[in-house]
């Protein structure tokens, strides 16, 4: 079956399972099909020198200020950088924020110096800066 086929809306629940550090972590190379009504989870990010990850942003190796509407995807919806420094709309809580991408939360790689040691993203995060 092709990768394509495995994001279909039924099948994007597939996945690996990685084991480290005793713990198992489920790693995916896709997220939900995207539409007005696709649920995330959002999470708060730093993307400034020192903050949650340490690195430059990927899709134009920058900090970016956390008074800023910025945002990191999952590995699907960050897409081999096709959304980057692109605007996506967020909805919650009855408000609406359009914030710009610049940043993949890679949910295929984890616990390792270059992720900072954090365990794989889920699909479905969009991982904000406090602005968002």
């Amino acid at each position: 079956m092709a990768e394509n086929n495995l994001c279909t809306s039924r099948a994007y629940f597939f996945c690996i399972v990685l084991y480290l550090e005793g713990k198992f972590y489920t790693t995916y190379k896709c997220s939900p099909p995207v539409s007005s009504h696709t649920k995330a989870k959002l999470t708060i990010n730093n993307f400034e020198p020192g903050g949650d990850d340490g690195g430059q942003s990927e899709c134009d190796n920058h900090y970016h200020s956390d008074d800023d509407p910025m945002v990191a995807l999952s590995t699907g919806w960050f897409n081999h950088k096709k959304r980057c420094l692109k605007y996506i709309n967020i909805h919650g809580n009855g408000k609406s924020i359009k914030a710009k991408v610049v940043d993949e939360c890679d949910s295929t790689m984890g616990c390792d110096s270059v992720h900072d040691y954090q365990p794989p993203c889920p699909n479905n995060i969009i991982d904000a800066s406090k602005a968002v």
